[in-house]
């Protein structure tokens, strides 16, 4: 199968469900396409019972699909920086220390609560997978997916101050998931014997830091450039650049590619629109990197939903799949719980904003993309399967859940900065 052919489809597919969506379900773009998605997969694999054939036909295409590397790859970067242009960057200044430990400290912690009560639970199932591999799944599903987050929001209507603070935890704790998910599988590798601490650091210094660093350069690259010149289509053209050849350059360089992406994201969406460019050029700018946000995410979710074409099922993996569904909720709450009670003395919570995190925690491209990456040997089928399970809850029940949650919990805040509660 070509890669005009695979293209081609996937593209057809996801206008058609795009259509049917718009015109009759009127979900969220992402939401519905996946529903649809799955729905598809699903019919396909019940006829495909009866006409053979046409599994050997459809399966192999989506087959030939590589989700990883098409995400992790090319889509990511777009995807990221599309999104960080719309992040008002002094707002996140004020959530950064929120921010910082959220997507730092709370996504260890969750790794943790997950690794080890999915150990405990395959052990109760007499499914025995050893610690550190369960671990590597904890790596997998703890970081909130900014692809997902960010789509789904557009929709919710949740408080500006809450809004950033998921959008911005989501773009940020990526660096520290695939820090903690490469230095857990090296574990796995070579022993956990060989674990080094130290080398975790490191390598969370060239990944985290080093891709932060290069964002900027970036982002300041394009200021300098764009403020010379006074043209939309070469303007454009340029932030173009920026995504697919800074990511490239990072790649290379071994540090954090999304990181520098949302960095590059934030500076062109603030300093960069505010300062070198004309009204004109903005409202180019919004236009094309909204629609490259529209289309990607339309395609991302039409992959996810086809992939459970070619998911190897297992029983006794989906009835612990759908246990950990609550697991991983069970962490999330821990893992916001423990920041919003040391950080309430300094920084003004929204009511209830404790169970809205928790919730609009969601896991989305980002994991079935690392737990596709995993060996055979480190319990590859399984874990993928988990992981679907996971992020279609996640997608399905929370997504289309989270504006009429927020809305039942709205209310004043209830957690109050140390002054306000002396008065």
């Amino acid at each position: 199968m070509s890669i005009n052919e695979i293209l081609s489809a996937t593209i057809v597919l996801a206008a058609i469900f795009g259509y049917v969506n718009h015109r009759w379900i009127k979900w969220p773009s992402t939401i519905g396409i996946l529903v649809l998605a799955l729905l598809f997969s699903f019919v396909l694999a019940i006829v495909g019972e009866f006409v053979p054939v046409l599994m050997q036909k459809v399966a192999p295409l989506v087959a030939a699909i590589d989700f990883r590397k098409a995400l992790m790859n090319f889509m990511l970067s777009l995807l990221l920086f599309a999104g960080a242009i719309h992040i008002d960057a002094n707002g996140l200044v004020k959530e950064g220390w929120f921010i910082i430990i959220l997507s730092t400290i709370g996504t260890i912690i969750s790794t943790l609560l997950v690794g080890t009560l999915s150990w405990c639970l395959f052990w109760l199932f007499h499914a025995h997978i050893e610690f550190i591999y369960c671990l590597l799944f904890g790596a997998v599903i703890s970081p909130t997916d900014p692809i997902a987050v960010m789509a789904i929001l557009k929709t919710a209507k949740i408080p500006h101050s809450l809004e950033l603070k998921i959008s911005g935890e989501s773009l940020f704790n990526d660096g520290v998931a695939v820090v903690l998910f490469i230095s857990i599988a090296e574990a796995a590798k070579n022993g956990t014997q060989n674990f080094d601490v130290s080398n975790m650091l490191t390598l969370f210094a060239q990944q985290a830091v080093g891709g932060l660093l290069f964002g900027a350069i970036l982002g300041y690259a394009g200021f300098l450039t764009l403020r010379t010149i006074d043209n939309y289509s070469v303007e454009i053209l340029i932030t173009l650049a920026i995504v697919l050849g800074g990511y490239s350059v990072a790649g290379y360089l071994h540090i954090s590619g999304p990181l520098a992406m949302v960095v590059a994201g934030i500076i062109t969406g603030n300093k960069i629109k505010g300062e070198a460019m004309s009204e004109t050029t903005r409202d180019y700018l919004n236009k094309f990197w909204g629609l490259i946000d529209d289309v990607l995410n339309a395609v991302l979710f039409l992959l996810i939903g086809l992939e459970m074409l070619i998911i190897q099922i297992y029983p006794v993996v989906i009835v612990i799949g759908l246990i950990i569904i609550l697991v991983v909720l069970i962490a999330r709450w821990i893992s916001v719980f423990l920041p919003v009670y040391f950080l309430r003395f300094r920084i003004t919570f929204e009511k209830n904003a404790i169970a809205i995190l928790t919730w609009g925690g969601l896991r989305g491209g980002l994991s079935v993309a690392l737990a596709l990456s995993l060996s055979p040997a480190m319990h590859k089928n399984e874990f993928v399967l988990i992981t679907y399970i996971v992020v279609v809850f996640s997608i399905l029940v929370q997504g289309l859940t989270i504006g009429r949650f927020v809305r039942r919990l709205s209310g004043p805040s209830s957690i109050q900065h140390r002054d306000d509660s002396r008065q």
